[in-house]
């Protein structure tokens, strides 16, 4: 039998350019977002705040990490990213399976 919903992993690089907070804002959308789509149960939610990147990313040093896990429907991650790539203010982002 196949599977509904698969578990996934989704990090999310912000910008600092407007401040911890503005990153915070970005999470929080995010966060509602995964709410919205996965299976409200297991959505989490961890946040690495600020961190020293390897590379300049658009002249950048430092961007806030938040890791979300969840789980959903497989057409739901594309669209995550989707979103991603078109919010200002993200500055990378990277859905995968989760290991189980």
């Amino acid at each position: 039998m196949a599977k509904i919903t698969e578990k996934y992993e989704t990090i999310i690089v912000a910008t600092l350019r407007n401040g911890e907070e503005g990153a915070k804002v970005i999470s929080d959308k995010f966060q509602k977002l995964i709410e919205d789509n996965a299976t409200p149960e297991t959505a989490t939610i961890d946040v690495w705040g600020k961190r020293r990147l390897a590379y300049l990313i658009e002249d950048e040093q430092d961007g806030y990490y938040i890791l979300y896990h969840f789980e959903s429907k497989p057409d739901f991650p594309a669209e995550l990213e989707r979103i991603a790539n078109i919010t200002d203010g993200v500055l990378r982002s990277l859905t995968t399976l989760a290991q189980e």
